[in-house]
């Protein structure tokens, strides 16, 4: 059987980038002068909007099933997600030639049920106001067999997401700060790990929607809080709880936790999209506002920012675009 590593490590993200880099774009670093002169500092874009399957999810799925023993492999995947995770594991499972079968939502967006099945994974829905998404994707890898590929509280996982960070340093050089989205906080967890171990003086920032602040309440506290289904545009950071194995590493890495609003998300969304081309999904653009609006402290001059996903419905893109602030 495959054991997993009992923590996370820049070695373990080193080795992760060795194990993916067949199987994942080395995703383009962005610059733009509007962009900077409305912040106020210079900052660079790492673009995983630009990933396969559309986000940073691919690199640490990825990881995760290329860790497998043979036998795991035969037996297959499981995941619950109702976006980017469930596109991610169904695409590096075909990758990997291996049967993956994804529990989502029965209301999860056409679009996204309709590409993950394009990846040749095999849908099951769940009731999200009645299961426990977790519980239910167990009992179909206890059932059937299967592995589970969890989201986010995984250290091959953290470790598969970090390799991002990596990237991203060696393309720009040193950085004064890292900013990224914080949803269940594997994102954060592999890029700051990643960044400390480029450069430990490096000053790392998770960010949150403020409706969705189940990470800065935690942050705040010193321990993990949970909190109601959180409403935010940003639906990568609908999150009740930080994970068990994310939030200690946020707890050693992350300077602080920065919140914005909705309609700060919607118009870093707007700037990127028509200043820079950039598509970007809302929690994808989360960090990006919190650098245009000023949320980092003042001496932070060089920032580099991970925008992760660009998966938005066509017609929810059309509703927040069009919105008059």
């Amino acid at each position: 059987m495959n054991h997993s590593p009992k923590m996370l490590s820049s070695d373990l993200i080193h080795e992760a980038r060795a194990r993916i880099s067949p199987f994942v774009h080395r995703t383009p670093v962005v610059t733009s002068r509007s962009f900077d002169e409305a912040a106020g500092r210079q900052v660079f874009f790492k673009c995983e909007n630009l990933q396969r399957a559309g986000a940073f999810k691919m690199r640490g799925a990825t990881n995760k099933i290329r860790s497998l023993s043979n036998e795991e492999l035969r037996g297959g995947v499981v995941a619950f997600s109702s976006g980017n995770h469930a596109q991610a594991v169904a695409l590096a499972a075909r990758d990997a030639g291996t049967r993956a079968v994804i529990a989502m939502p029965t209301d999860a967006p056409r679009a996204k049920v309709a590409a993950t099945r394009g990846y040749v994974a095999e849908v099951v829905f769940y009731d999200r106001q009645r299961d426990d998404r977790a519980a239910f994707a167990r009992e179909i890898a206890d059932r059937e067999g299967l592995t589970m590929v969890p989201p986010y509280d995984d250290y091959l996982i953290m470790a598969g997401q970090g390799t991002c960070a990596l990237e991203l340093f060696e393309d720009v050089g040193d950085l004064d700060a890292l900013v990224t989205p914080c949803g269940g906080g594997g994102l954060f967890a592999g890029a700051s790990t990643a960044a400390k171990g480029t450069n430990p003086q490096v000053r790392c920032f998770a960010v949150e929607a403020e409706t969705a602040d189940d990470t800065r309440q935690s942050f705040v506290k010193g321990e993990r809080v949970c909190i109601p289904p959180p409403p935010t545009v940003a639906d990568g950071m609908r999150n009740q709880s930080p994970g068990a194995l994310t939030f200690p590493v946020l707890q050693q890495n992350a300077e602080d936790v920065l919140l914005v609003s909705d309609v700060e998300i919607v118009e870093a969304m707007k700037f990127l999209l028509f200043r820079l081309k950039l598509l970007v999904e809302p929690t994808g653009a989360a960090a990006a506002a919190a650098v245009l609006f000023n949320k980092l402290p003042p001496d932070v001059e060089r920032v580099g920012v991970i925008i992760s996903g660009g998966n938005v419905d066509p017609s929810t893109l059309a509703q927040l675009i069009s919105q008059e602030v």
